[in-house]
Order: structure tokens, then sequence, then C-alpha cells
């Protein structure tokens, strides 16, 4: 099924799906549970579009590549184009929607292509890498420096965060990001991952949720 940006009301969003700006490393718990370094600034990669699937389908693991990890994310779609230096205003009206997103991550190859100072694309860029849920418009969601965000794994909550904990907020990420990726209408920024990342499994039923805001279920094939 072709991905296609929706709104939690089951809208479409006319718009095409673009790149993905992931942000690695931008809560500190997470860093530190994997043995990384905190970093000092914010740790860019790009998903392609066709990383892209919708959550609410089953997930899909890649076979024979190696324990594929979830990682739970604050999404945010793009709806103006930010380039170059842009304010705190600017940034905010481009944000559309929020949403939630799972990086999936071959964690295996990703611990081996770090070990040789290589880029991760391979074991994060990946067909189905990128489950996104439906979006809240932006004037829903509130505070954006307070959103909470869970997610439940057959019923046990493994992870449980705040964008109050991100090392760089979402506005200024997207100061950030603009000058280096131009972001563009239909384009998506995943901010980062709390604690508690681990394995996947066929028959794990997931929930996934912005508390009192989002929530999506969804189960591995």
């Amino acid at each position: 099924m072709i991905y296609q940006h929706r709104f939690a009301d089951g809208s479409l969003v006319n718009l095409p799906m673009g790149k993905v700006v992931c942000v690695g490393r931008n809560y500190a718990e997470h860093a530190r549970e994997l043995n990384n370094p905190v970093p000092t600034e914010p740790l860019l990669f790009i998903k392609p579009a066709t990383a892209v699937v919708d959550m609410a389908e089953p997930l899909v693991l890649p076979a024979g590549r190696g324990a594929v990890h979830y990682e739970t994310e604050i999404a945010v779609l793009i709806g103006e184009t930010l380039s170059g230096s842009v304010s705190d205003t600017e940034a905010q009206a481009a944000i559309l929607g929020v949403g939630m997103a799972l990086d999936l991550t071959l964690r295996e190859l990703q611990d081996d292509l770090k070990s040789k100072a290589h880029p991760w694309e391979r074991a994060k860029a990946f067909d189905g890498a990128c489950p996104l849920s439906m979006f809240v418009r932006r004037e829903q969601a509130g505070d954006l420096t307070a959103l909470p965000v869970q997610l439940r794994v057959n019923g046990e909550l493994r992870q449980d965060g705040s964008s109050a904990d991100m090392l760089t907020p979402i506005v200024t990420l997207l100061r950030h990001i603009a000058p280096v990726f131009s972001l563009l209408p239909g384009d998506v920024v995943i901010t980062g991952t709390p604690k508690g990342v681990g394995p996947l499994n066929s028959g794990d039923a997931l929930s996934v949720s912005i508390p009192g805001l989002l929530s999506q279920v969804t189960h591995v094939v």
C-alpha cells in the first residue's frame, strides 16, 4: 500500500511524502543506555520516502538481517518550506501536524557500521523502516515542549518519555535542520527516542501514543 499522510479525523493531507529527517540521541538517557556519547549538537540523518509505511498496517520486519529494534518518536509534519536561517516564529508556522513514528533499526548492523565509522542508512533507512501514525493538526497539539510519548509492547510499558526531556526542543530542531537540509511541505522530522528501546518479535502487539492526544495500535507479523 502506498503511504499517504492523514489527519487523525481520517482526512487526507494533500501533500506528497517527502524525506524523513531523523534526530539521533536527542534524549540523554537513550544515548547512555546504548553506551553512546551524549551529543553537543543534533545528530542528523535521513530516511527516504521508501522507508515510510502506515503504522496502522501490520509491521513486516526484514528477514535474516538480525534484531530489529523499536524506537518510538514524536513526528512533526512540515507544511511550509523552511530553508536557511529561520526564526522560531517561522519554524512554528511551518508545522502542519504532530504524530508518532517508529524508527526501526537493524541494531546489530548499526553497531557494525558504527564500529567502522560508516553511515547508518543500511540499518536505519531500509524499506518499511519508518512506520508513521496519523497526525493531529498543529493547533490541537498544545505545548510542543511538554508532549508525552509512550510505547507498550504486549501490554507492557516499554518507553515513557516527554519532549520536555529532549536535548534540543522541537522548534529549535527545525531551526537547526533548515540550513542543512531544506524542509519541504510533506517532509517529516522525527525527533529522537526516549530510553527503553529493544527488539521486536513476530506476534508482538504494539500500542504507540501521545497520551491524551493520539494513539495507534499495530502488530508485528
